[in-house]
């Protein structure tokens, strides 16, 4: 196997991160965007923003979904980032499924050492601890000081690297499990990281990765999951490939519903753990399906179109007949949507938000739409509201009819669709 650099700096990336292979093709070009933590203020409201490409390609040898453009770790994940796994009810019942399911996978015994990569406001942990587990976290950003005083997670906040890796090691010991949700797919640095996870991993460990997945991205049009945090999509062949560098391999994968498709798969040192015949089964329906041929992603293209073009004829004609046509739920995945579908503040006035939460007051990158406290809904009553966060789409509309907003909602992916009030 010949020895590649799987770290890449800041700038056009025109090789797989992972073979390092030139035959690349085009699936989706998303124009030049904002990064979407980029939140705006009132203070910074009219100073300049950067934009940068959003493109993303296809290495049919490794499977790997990538951007062509890479754009620098600290300008992406700033130490004010504001993502809070915590404060939403379905996340956190997801990430206690996690911990337990690893718990099993990795057949820990209590007082095993958990380390989370990426750890943010150390929810994920907070459940390992709660089953009796030893647990560290590593977080770059301010979450780490939430993580802290919340939740009572020990963490260091810093970006992943070897010398983290081999501090943890001096000073707790091997991890038995080392997790990484939905952080995977974002770190340039991915050798650095897959070193530091070598030097970090018990000889009977196990890694846990989840993170979107790319045949879910390409059967449901979610083009709304690339983005510039999102350096790669991973499919599972490309998972099996990258392990395969460090002496590991996949022994177990399975599509999850999380953010509507990812993957989570569990890997460890070659020969130490009996491998799933769910891991054949998914690497045959990716080549099954076209997943890795240009074909298929022009069928994604039509797709991603069909469903623009629907939404837009719906905000244009609410603009036409003057009723309220508004957004709920300010995800990261939403900043991109917005963006690409040139929905302004005359198409689309406001965002709404969890009351609390760090977004309220703000303004969105690029569109610079206001984010608002989301009591502002039943108060003004619009007649439609946009589930930006959409793979959360059935609890929020229950949530929202419980109390007793009774406005038509949209959902834009990954089928375009009104949902009317009962």
């Amino acid at each position: 196997m010949k020895k590649v650099n799987h770290d890449v700096k800041p700038g056009k990336l025109d090789y797989c991160q992972i073979t390092g292979s030139k035959n690349l093709f085009e699936a989706i070009d998303l124009g030049f965007q904002p990064p979407c933590s980029a939140l705006r203020t009132e203070k910074t409201l009219r100073e300049p923003e950067t934009y940068y490409p959003l493109r993303l390609m296809i290495c049919p040898e490794s499977g790997l979904g990538q951007l062509d453009y890479v754009v620098d770790g600290t300008v992406l994940f700033p130490t004010d980032y504001s993502y809070r796994p915590g404060i939403s009810v379905p996340l956190r019942d997801h990430l206690e499924l996690i911990s337990k399911e690893s718990i099993v996978n990795a057949n820990l015994k209590p007082d095993s050492l958990c380390v989370d990569i990426g750890s943010n406001d150390g929810t994920l942990l907070s459940f390992f601890k709660k089953y009796g587990m030893r647990v560290q976290g590593v977080e770059p950003t301010n979450m780490a000081k939430v993580a802290r005083k919340q939740n009572r997670v020990k963490t260091i906040q810093a970006f992943f690297t070897e010398a983290v890796a081999n501090d943890i090691v001096k000073k707790i010991g091997k991890a038995k499990v080392v997790t990484f949700t939905n952080v995977f797919a974002h770190m340039a640095s991915l050798g650095e990281v897959m070193r530091g996870v070598s030097r970090l991993l018990d000889k009977d460990g196990v890694v846990m990765s989840e993170s979107q997945y790319l045949l879910d991205v390409f059967e449901g049009h979610q083009f709304d999951e690339i983005y510039h945090d999102h350096v790669r999509v991973y499919s599972l062949r490309s998972l099996v490939k990258l392990f395969s560098y460090y002496g590991m391999e996949v022994f177990n994968a399975k599509r999850v519903r999380t953010r509507e498709g990812s993957i989570r798969i569990y890997a460890g040192w070659k020969g130490k753990h009996p491998i799933s015949s769910e891991v054949k089964r998914l690497l045959a329906i990716e080549e099954q399906v076209g997943l890795f041929k240009p074909a298929g992603w022009v069928k994604f293209r039509k797709g991603v179109t069909k469903a623009r073009e629907q939404f837009l004829d719906l905000a244009y004609k609410a603009k036409k007949e003057g009723l309220a046509f508004v957004a709920d739920s300010c995800p990261t995945r939403g900043v991109v949507l917005v963006n690409y579908y040139g929905l302004d503040k005359t198409l689309l006035p406001y965002i709404a938000q969890l009351p609390g939460t760090e977004k309220v007051g703000k303004y969105m990158p690029g569109t610079h739409t206001p984010i608002v406290s989301n009591e502002v809904l039943l108060k003004e009553k619009p007649e439609y509201v946009v589930i930006l966060a959409w793979h959360y789409a059935d609890y929020i509309i229950n949530n929202w009819r419980e109390k007793g907003l009774k406005s038509k909602f949209v959902i834009p992916l990954p089928n375009f669709q009104i949902v009317e009030p009962v």
